[in-house]
Formats: C-alpha cells, sequence, structure tokens
C-alpha cells in the first residue's frame, strides 16, 4: 500500500497536468503515462527521434506498463521552456538540449558541451565513467530534475554566414544565430548572439534578421532549408564539437519511479545516444554532397579565426569560474579529462586516421 501511495502521489496533484495517474499493477509493474515534450521540431527526424527511441524501448521493456508520449515543442511547452516546465512538475520529463538554459547557470552548458570540447566518445566516457554526471547531479537537482544523456549529434558545423569570413576583424557586428556559450565566445569578437528556436531560424535568415546560423549538420540543416538564404557554410563546429543531449526528468517523479522503471530510461537513453549519433554519422555525408552540388560553398574557418575563437573560449571559461565556484569545478574536471583524452587520441586513432585521410586523398 505505501508504494502505491507513493506512486499515486508523485506530481500527480499538479493542476492540468496528466502526470502520474492512479497505478494499477499490471503483472507486478505499475501502469505509468507520462508526457515528453521535446525542443526540437519532429522534422528533424533523427534528434527528435532519439526521444521517440527512448519512449518505445520503455515501452517494449515494461510490456506498455510505462508509456511516454512524445510531443513537439509548442504542443505543449515552448522548445525553450522545457526545463523549467519539467523542474516545476506541468510535465514529467523532457527531451532538450541543457546548454539552452545556461543563463541559469553556466554549469547547465557542460551537460552538452562546450566550446573546444570533447569528442563523442570522450564526451560519452566523461559523463558516464569519468565522474562527470556525479559533478552535474546537484546542478540539475537545484532546477529540480534529474539528467539522462539520451543523444548525440556527433560533430556538428560552424554554420551558414551570407558573406564569407577570411579574419577576426569579419564578425565584428555580426548578427548569429548560436545556442549556448558558443555565443558568449563570439561576442568576445564582436558579434551579436541570437539564441532562436530551431524552427524560428529559416525566417530569421530568409528576413534578415539575423546574418548567419548555426545549427547542427548537413542533413538536418537541409531539412530546415538553409542553403536556399545564405551561401557559404562553415566548418569546423568550435561550439559544439559533440554535443549530448539530455532527457530531463522531474526530480519527485523520478523518486516515485520503481527502480525498475529507472533502469529502464537510463538503458534506453543509452540505446538512443548511441543511435542518434551513428544516424547523423551514416546521413551527414551524402546530406553535404547534395548541399554542395546545390551551390552551397563549403569553408573552412581561417586558422587565425579559430584562434582567436580559442583564446576568447579560455578567457570566458577564467571569468565565468571567478564568478561561479560550481562552474570553475566542474570545468577543471572536465578539461583536464578532455586534455588526457587529446593526448590518447593523438597516439592512438588521430595518428591513424590522419595518415589514412591523407592516403586516401591521393589515391
Amino acid at each position: 500500500m505505501q508504494r502505491r501511495r507513493a506512486l499515486a502521489g508523485g506530481i500527480a496533484g499538479i493542476t492540468g497536468a496528466a502526470t502520474l495517474a492512479t497505478p494499477h499493477l499490471a503483472g507486478a509493474q505499475p501502469r505509468i503515462r507520462w508526457r515528453c515534450p521535446n525542443s526540437f521540431p519532429k522534422t528533424l527526424d533523427t534528434l527528435y527521434g532519439a526521444a521517440e527511441i527512448v519512449a518505445r524501448r520503455v515501452r517494449e521493456m515494461s510490456d506498455g506498463a510505462f508509456e511516454i508520449t512524445v510531443s513537439g515543442p509548442g504542443e505543449i511547452v515552448p522548445g525553450l521552456q522545457i526545463l523549467d516546465a519539467v523542474g516545476q512538475g506541468s510535465v514529467e520529463c523532457g527531451f532538450t538540449s541543457s546548454l539552452f538554459y545556461f543563463g541559469k547557470d553556466p554549469s547547465l552548458a557542460i551537460s552538452t558541451t562546450l566550446p573546444w570540447g570533447m569528442s563523442s566518445r570522450a564526451m560519452f566516457a566523461w559523463l558516464n565513467y569519468g565522474g562527470g554526471r556525479d559533478l552535474l547531479r546537484d546542478v540539475f537537482r537545484d532546477q529540480g530534475v534529474v539528467a539522462i544523456p539520451a543523444a548525440c549529434t556527433g560533430a556538428q558545423m560552424g554554420g551558414w554566414l551570407k558573406r564569407e569570413i577570411k579574419a577576426p576583424e569579419d564578425l565584428k557586428g555580426l548578427k548569429f544565430r548560436i545556442a549556448g556559450l558558443g555565443g558568449s565566445v563570439m561576442a568576445k569578437l564582436g558579434v551579436i548572439p541570437q539564441q532562436i528556436a530551431p524552427s524560428d531560424i529559416y525566417p530569421a535568415l530568409e528576413r534578415g534578421v539575423i546574418d548567419g546560423a548555426e545549427y547542427i549538420g548537413p542533413y538536418d540543416d537541409e531539412k530546415l532549408g538553409f542553403g536556399q538564404v545564405a551561401k557559404y557554410y562553415y566548418y569546423p563546429g568550435f561550439q559544439e564539437i559533440a554535443p549530448s543531449t539530455d532527457l530531463l526528468v522531474n526530480q519527485r517523479a523520478w523518486d516515485g519511479l520503481p527502480k525498475a522503471y529507472q533502469s529502464m530510461l537510463e538503458t534506453a537513453s543509452a540505446e538512443a545516444w548511441a543511435a542518434t549519433a551513428a544516424k547523423y554519422d551514416v546521413l551527414n555525408p551524402p546530406a553535404l554532397r547534395r548541399l554542395l552540388a546545390g551551390g552551397t560553398q563549403l569553408r573552412p574557418y581561417p586558422r587565425e579565426v579559430m584562434t582567436a575563437l580559442y583564446k576568447a573560449a579560455q578567457e570566458l571559461y577564467a571569468e565565468l569560474g571567478a564568478q561561479n565556484a560550481r562552474f570553475k569545478r566542474i570545468h577543471e574536471h572536465w578539461d583536464k579529462f578532455r586534455l588526457e583524452q587529446i593526448q590518447w587520441f593523438r597516439v592512438a586513432e588521430d595518428s591513424a586516421s590522419n595518415f589514412v585521410a591523407v592516403t586516401t586523398s591521393q589515391r
């Protein structure tokens, strides 16, 4: 009876929320229904679809007893307000990038990525086996949520621009859509960063409200039509080298879940993380070829620009650390792990990959 009362309590009393319904037992498992708003539009089937992978696998593992309904941005919650909605208990969970909310605490951005961050493998390792999630747990608890890494786009692109960038001076006055601390880094070089929801980027570019925008990579950027309104496509995506996207769960809802259901969410999220990264690796190369065939001009950020951006990032981290002791502590741990991974990969995979890349280009 105590278990039934705890499950029926949870966050079910919140007005207007179809939250944790009073369970009945299906075999030994309580019947639970959750809602999961998504920050990303349904047209982005790979990233939006990561939340659907979690929902499907949880349903399968529970024999239909644990149901999660995924919805698009604006259907229940605006795309950039998911952290608040989940933390307040308006919904039980949500799928979003925690860097969207760095204004609440810059430490939140570390859960996604920081500019000039790690590879996807290194980020997964740090979060799940290197102590990252342990360090971030209190950050999310302050927001009333539990965060579970549930997707990764892999390496992103630097963004779309209507004019070429040849030197750091060309960035001054540029109105550029960019999420998270990447915007704070670019602001140091005179950029005017804009945080705009994904579904609003194209019209902002088309109308000239912004001069450029970064989003994810060729597959999603092609779907959103950026190549139709901006000519130059820059790389690398210094701002999000391998960002991790989170499934945020209301803390009270999480605490009310049976341990078996908590394990289901963890297992399904890990699967979705790996599946998303793999899908983008499959889908991005042909999408980039199509964009180039359609007239997109691929450009590397000049080394002088990248050097200036790297220096600006280190200055920003020092400033944030001086203002926020928790950010400083987590960032130092993150950065030490990052440097160790860089050194290891230089010895191992990077050396082999670089040789193969050069040799293949000569064929």
